[in-house]
């Protein structure tokens, strides 16, 4: 065979082992997450997984390089669980998901999310541990947990956030000391509000990290 008649054969050897384009990943990520909810508002119509581009999704917001950087599906009716699969949303800034009826875990993988600067999900039915991964969102300004069913210690790691502006775990069931250190210091009681198992703000060097811990 002439190297003419193989080049339509390499063409096709390359562009089926073409990695995927980012696009393609976010959708399957966000698609993953379609699946583990029930969207009794049919809010998620559009999220059709035969479409290459998920900037096309209504509740879903891009930059410029098609890239997915929002998530808005607060106050949405869902139900239904969160999914590991969200930490490979690399670009995302904004992921709110307040005030519907998510249960189960916080997946540790949100920790991946680099790009978060707001992380909202209170109001929920979630359960299960704060997860220490949080702590590497190094860009992250707001983090709402409040009116939830989390359990376990205020990660100590979260105190690394220098960039935390706003942090609520009010109404849930936390325990141990409250920390104040790093950015901590700077919130004030009405963030832990309604916490039967947390026993108020540790001391300097204070041993007293799981008084109330089961």
């Amino acid at each position: 065979m002439t190297f003419c008649g193989l080049l339509p054969l390499l063409l096709l050897f390359s562009i089926s082992s073409t990695p995927k384009t980012t696009a393609n990943l976010e959708g399957d990520a966000l698609f993953s997450l379609r699946r583990a909810l029930k969207d009794p508002g049919n809010v998620l119509q559009s999220w059709d997984p035969t479409l290459v581009n998920p900037c096309t999704w209504f509740h879903v917001t891009c930059d410029q390089h098609n890239r997915v950087t929002r998530l808005d599906l607060g106050n949405a009716k869902l139900t239904g669980r969160l999914v590991p699969e969200l930490g490979r949303l690399d670009h995302l800034q904004y992921l709110e998901l307040y005030r519907n009826n998510l249960v189960g875990p916080i997946p540790k993988q949100l920790g991946e999310l680099k790009s978060l600067v707001s992380l909202d999900l209170y109001h929920n039915n979630l359960t299960g541990p704060i997860p220490p991964s949080l702590s590497r969102l190094t860009n992250l300004r707001f983090l709402r947990l409040n009116g939830n069913k989390l359990s376990g210690k205020i990660p100590r790691k979260l105190t690394k956030l220098r960039n935390l502006k706003s942090f609520n775990v009010s109404n849930n069931d936390l325990c141990g000391t409250i920390p104040t250190s790093g950015s901590f210091y700077k919130f004030t009681e009405k963030s832990y509000l309604n916490n039967a198992k947390l026993k108020g703000p540790e001391l300097m060097g204070s041993v007293s990290y799981d008084i109330g811990c089961d």
